[in-house]
């Protein structure tokens, strides 16, 4: 980089202006990245060894935490490493959106296998699960379009797949049920033609997930999921945790906090 008269940085290549480095700060909407935000390693935050291993041993199993506790950036760092790793072939899908049409699983599962096809395209380049869904899958019923997406992926990908699925408790009632069900309709057929792992990720354990007739709650979540090998929480933020993140914005601005707030907060 060369410095102009302005103190303005410019390329070295073509004397053109360049943008300065932003500062970054604290983050309290939507998931961390590293280049903008102070930022704990999310892998830190979790057993990586534990989670490796469910992995490893075709285990589907659930991560929950409240809200603003890091699980989007935790499931985003775990498919950026497993697809580093180039063993498995990793997607992450946020459904969500799904929970707008409160449970008609005409509507909400096709809107699902939308979001994660599209999700499995941007993750793994050359899938074209999207296309395929969209010309073949969505003619099936939506009973079982969900397990039929994943199938192709598997049998149509030369890695072992890992799906991360987040938002899985915003589904109601028959969606709900009707999603769950989808994936343990083929466990058994894991690795080759179904994935090798899933992640179901929420605010809430799955043993809490419930259904609605009415305005009657009846339990939904491990009766029709008893293949779930773990449940796993994200952990809160502890004391030491906040004062290292504080840390870094000192190291960056110079800025000393007293040690006095950090029991406070």
């Amino acid at each position: 980089m060369n410095i102009d008269s302005d103190n303005q940085k410019t390329c070295p290549q073509n004397g053109t202006p360049t943008m300065p480095a932003m500062e970054r700060f604290f983050n309290t909407a939507g998931p961390t990245k590293p280049d903008l935000h102070y930022q704990l390693d999310p892998l830190q935050r979790l057993d990586w060894d534990e989670v490796r291993h469910l992995i490893d041993t075709q285990r589907y199993f659930v991560l929950h935490a409240p809200r603003q506790t890091g699980k989007t950036t935790t499931l985003l760092a775990m498919m950026k490493a497993l697809n580093a790793g180039g063993r498995y072939a990793c997607a992450y899908a946020n459904i969500e959106g799904a929970q707008a049409t409160r449970g008609d699983v005409g509507q909400d599962l096709p809107l699902v296998c939308k979001v994660v096809a599209q999700a499995i395209d941007d993750a793994c380049p050359g899938a074209e699960l999207l296309h395929w869904y969209e010309n073949t899958g969505a003619d099936v019923s939506a009973l079982g379009q969900f397990a039929d997406l994943l199938s192709y992926w598997t049998r149509h990908c030369a890695k072992p797949v890992v799906l991360l699925l987040d938002g899985v408790d915003t589904l109601v009632g028959d969606s709900l049920i009707s999603l769950l069900r989808q994936i343990r309709s083929r466990y058994e057929q894991r690795p080759h033609a179904f994935p090798q792992s899933i992640v179901l990720c929420g605010q809430r354990d799955i043993r809490d997930y419930r259904m609605y007739h009415g305005d009657t709650a009846v339990m939904a979540g491990s009766s029709v999921f008893n293949i779930k090998a773990a449940s796993l929480r994200l952990p809160n933020f502890t004391q030491q945790e906040i004062q290292a993140l504080w840390q870094q914005h000192t190291e960056a601005t110079g800025q000393v906090f007293d040690e006095a707030i950090f029991p406070a907060l």
